[in-house]
Parts: structure tokens; C-alpha cells; sequence
């Protein structure tokens, strides 16, 4: 929860890294790794992993790269791992061993626990060759160590004056929350000058030869909650959408309040609030909050949020696990191996891979990814939303069969018009005065709609899948040659440095 009183954007500069521009990453759809976690090297124990323990489970770079099928075969289009940079090596901490990567010593060395830098590359160019981009964790407020009185020198900033001095956060406090070092005494993380001129200088080099180096096509930068301010010419091109997080666990969770109102008023106070919705970072979970399955015990609520933030604006992020219905609460119970799922094809995965298939469609032959969603009707069992062409619905009521239960909504549809569901393939006809109608006799499911014309070369519903250049893929940004656009070194901006991520592209 940290406010930086620098605009880190302004500090880098980062001339000679061609980028692909905000507008490719906006048709992306992305899975969210913690390197240890993902996969194990051939041999290992796959029964050794317990995440209550916070130890070090196996995972690797290169078994990331070893397993890129059971992503890829999803139909994500990126992958964001956590941090690769070295973390604290000695004794384990009281709180565990680092094997999430956020406890950050030498930002300029790489994490030897997850490979080499040739393995590292390797990871990129396999995914590039996949014409998947590869997006990283950097953490750049503090360092972590095991006493208030570290020894610097084993950090990449060795100077004591680069740091503030320790004192514990005062909550509500600005200039302590500024300030003042994250952790407690038993792990502190000491805190980052970010006004210093040689920090500021240092960071700039440091992610430019990252970037460079491992042909990285986006950065997230870790350490706070975002706020709308943050997203815009002059800050990041984009934010994860916490607010829209909050609103959908208030409207699907079951048993929850089944608040659809506040859902539609902050999908509505975000257009005005946003620089640019449809870049924002859609997500039901991630390393920081209890799994989606945990706090509602319906699967069809899973089903239905997740609809919502593949069909309506913003860039899809599903956190690994999610699709295999992961049910661990807080951080470390939310940080599960996946392994021990078998990789399966579960129906959250199937969906999934519905969803992508389809959006990924949508991106790579229309103008849907710049498109906002627009809401058709909501009430307190659900809502329809509009983008480009699509209508969703999606109700909270879930799984049992509800006869009588029906959403409906007013379409720009002519009677009769042929309508195909993309999840069942069922065919829909636009009702009188352009109506349709969801009706819920087997139960809560999410219904995608689309005029059966505009599915030909989709691969969906029985339709041939046409091969087709990707508006938001590699070849694009290769071909572009567009510069990174930072803010000028004269703008004045502090930045909320959390769960945010900024775009950046291979320069490979």
C-alpha cells in the first residue's frame, strides 16, 4: 500500500526497446504463474508440496517452458510469472522460505532457485515462437531482510542513505505510509528513497537491460492497491481492476448479497473514472486475495463472474488454478502447487478455453478489443451487457434449476434474428421488438450471444476455424517498431506502484 513520490515511468527511459504498444497487449489474455508452483522437473516428489509450510515446492523457468501446452491449449496469449530477480538466501525467516519471489535482495542478479539466465531466454523465445508474450513481476519499493538493521551491501542499492530510516507504517498516516518500512521486525523490508536521483537512475538502466536482455513484453509492478489516477498519459497504461473485482464478489459470491446495484454502478463510475476500461486487468483471483472457490461454494458463480471479465471490457487475467477450482483462503493457503491436479480439463478449463477461443477470435478479426460494453438490463438476479456485437448474460441465482427465473433484455436486433450461443452452440431467435430472453429451467448458466452469421472462420459451434493475422500479436509489434511512451521527466506524478502493470515489449 505504498505511495511513490516519483513517477518511476518518467525515470525510465528506454529509447533503443522497440514496444508493442498498449493497444496490441489489449487483445491479450493472460495466466498468472508463481514459478514454483506451476510444474516439477521430471523425478521430483509430486506429493512434497504443502503450501502451508512457505517452503520451496520445485518449480522452475524451465518447467514452465516444459508444460507451455496446457496454457497455450487454454487459448491464453500471454503469461505474467512472478518475480525473477534474487531473493533473501539464508536461514528460513519465520515467515518461510521466498519461494513466491517477492522478497527481493539483489534486483541486478536473477533468482538462481528458478534457473539461469539461459533458461530464462529460453522461457521467452519459447513463448514468443508460441506468439505469446511474457509478462514479469518487478518489485522496486523495498528489499527484504531479517533484522532493522540490515547489511546493505547485499542489496543492489548498498548505501544506508538510499533507505529510509525504519519505522513502522502508521496506517493513515501519508508520510508514514510514504515512508516507512513494510514487514514487521521479525521480516522487515526496508524501504526504498524513490526521490533519490541515483535510485531513480539506477532503476531506469536496470529495467532497460532487463527488458532487453529476456525480450520481456510487459511489466508488473509490485507493491499496492491502484486507484484510477494511476492509469493515463502521463502514469501506466494500465491497472488491475481491484474496484471490479470487489463488485463481482458482491454480486455472484454464493451464499453473498447478491449485490448486481453495486456492480453496475462501479462498471459505470469506471468509464468515467478510467483513462481507458478496456485496458484494464480483469481477475477473480490472484496471490493476494483466497481463491474464488473458497468464499462461494457454487461453481456457477465462478462460471458467470467469469464470463463477465472475459466478455466485457478490459484484458482477461486468470491466476493459475482458478480453472482446476483451487480453494485455498489467504496468502500462503492461495499459493497451492498446481501438480497435484493433473493438469485436468476440468469444465472451468473447458470454459475457459471457450472464452479465449472466442475473444481471441473477436480480437484478431474486428475492432472488439477497442469496443466498450455497454449494459443492456440489470436487476437483482443478473444483468446483460453489450460489446461490439456480443451480448452476455449472467445471473447469480445458481446452479438449481429455477422454472419461472428469466432475464431479459432489448436488443438492436431485428425479430427473428438468428442468434448462436457460443458456450452451448444453441440457437437463439430474437424475440418481438428485438427482445431476447434467458431462461433458467436447468439452472444459472452464462449465456454468450452472437447473429450465427459473424461465427463463420471462428472454429466454434461447428464452424471451420479461418487462419487470420493476429491485430494484437507479435508479428505486429515486430513489424511496428514503436518506442516505449513514457511520461517527460518534467511531469510531476506520484505513482501508486501496485498491482499494476505497465507495457512493454520484446525488442527481439
Amino acid at each position: 500500500m505504498r505511495l511513490f513520490a516519483f513517477s518511476l515511468l518518467s525515470a525510465l527511459s528506454l529509447p533503443l526497446v522497440n514496444a508493442a504498444t498498449a493497444d496490441q497487449w489489449r487483445g491479450r489474455s493472460i495466466y498468472q504463474i508463481i514459478v514454483d508452483r506451476y510444474a516439477l522437473p521430471e523425478g521430483a516428489d509430486p506429493t512434497a508440496c504443502n503450501p502451508a509450510q512457505q517452503s520451496f515446492c520445485g518449480g522452475t523457468w524451465n518447467t514452465i517452458r516444459d508444460n507451455l501446452d496446457y496454457i497455450q491449449n487454454a487459448g491464453f496469449t500471454a503469461v505474467w510469472i512472478s518475480p525473477v530477480n534474487q531473493n533473501y538466501e539464508g536461514p528460513r525467516s519465520a515467515y518461510g522460505d521466498p519461494y513466491h519471489g517477492y522478497w527481493i535482495a539483489d534486483a541486478t542478479k536473477l533468482n538462481s532457485r528458478f534457473g539461469t539466465a539461459d533458461d530464462l531466454k529460453a522461457l521467452s523465445a519459447e513463448l514468443h515462437r508460441r506468439d505469446m508474450y511474457l509478462m514479469v513481476d518487478i518489485v522496486v519499493n523495498n528489499v527484504m531482510a531479517t533484522t532493522i538493521t540490515p547489511d546493505y551491501s547485499k542489496f543492489m542499492f548498498k548505501d544506508p542513505s538510499m533507505y529510509h530510516p525504519y519505522c513502522p507504517i502508521d496506517w493513515g498516516n501519508t508520510t508514514s505510509e510514504q515512508d516507512c518500512w513494510l514487514g514487521d521486525t521479525k521480516v522487515p523490508l526496508p524501504d526504498l528513497d524513490t526521490t533519490n536521483p541515483t535510485v531513480i537512475q539506477q532503476y531506469g538502466d536496470w529495467i532497460a537491460d532487463l527488458v532487453t536482455e529476456y525480450s520481456i513484453d510487459g511489466l508488473r509492478i509490485d507493491a499496492a492497491n491502484p486507484i484510477a489516477m494511476y492509469q493515463g498519459p502521463q502514469a501506466l497504461d494500465s491497472v488491475l481492476n481491484f474496484p471490479l473485482y470487489a463488485a463481482l464478489l458482491g454480486a455472484f459470491q454464493i451464499p453473498g448479497p447478491a449485490d448486481i446495484t453495486t456492480l453496475v454502478n462501479v462498471f459505470e463510475e469506471s468509464k468515467k473514472k478510467f483513462a481507458d476500461v478496456t485496458l484494464l486487468g480483469n481477475f477473480l483471483e490472484n496471490q493476494d486475495v483466497p481463491r474464488w472457490h473458497n468464499l462461494t461454494v457454487d461453481p456457477q458463480s465462478m462460471y458467470n463472474a467469469m464470463t463477465f471479465t472475459f466478455m466485457s471490457s478490459g484484458i482477461p487475467i486468470v491466476y493459475y488454478g482458478q480453472e482446476q477450482y483451487f480453494s485455498g483462503n489467504a496468502d500462503p493457503m492461495n499459493r497451492e502447487p498446481l501438480w497435484p491436479s493433473k493438469y485436468a480439463q476440468t469444465d472451468a478449463y473447458k470454459l475457459i478455453t471457450t472464452l479465449n477461443k472466442f475473444r481471441n477470435f473477436l480480437v484478431n478479426t474486428t475492432d472488439w478489443a477497442t469496443q466498450e460494453a455497454q449494459i443492456l438490463t440489470a436487476g437483482p438476479q443478473g444483468l446483460a451487457i453489450m460489446k461490439g456485437p456480443v451480448i452476455s448474460i449472467v445471473t447469480n441465482i445458481g446452479s438449481p434449476p429455477q422454472n419461472g427465473t428469466h432475464i431479459s433484455a432489448n436488443t438492436p436486433y431485428a425479430s427473428s434474428s438468428a442468434l448462436t450461443n457460443v458456450i452451448t452452440c444453441q440457437q437463439w431467435a430474437v424475440g418481438a421488438n428485438g427482445k431476447i430472453d434467458a431462461q433458467y429451467t436447468l439452472g444459472g448458466v452464462p449465456n454468450i450471444l452472437i447473429p450465427s452469421d459473424m461465427l463463420h472462420g471462428s472454429g466454434l459451434c461447428g464452424e471451420q476455424l479461418k487462419t487470420v493475422a493476429d491485430n494484437g500479436g507479435k508479428a505486429a509489434a515486430l513489424s511496428s517498431g514503436h518506442r516505449l511512451s513514457f511520461p517527460s521527466a518534467s511531469a510531476s506524478v506520484s505513482l501508486l506502484l501496485g498491482f499494476l502493470f505497465c507495457l512493454l515489449a520484446s525488442s527481439t
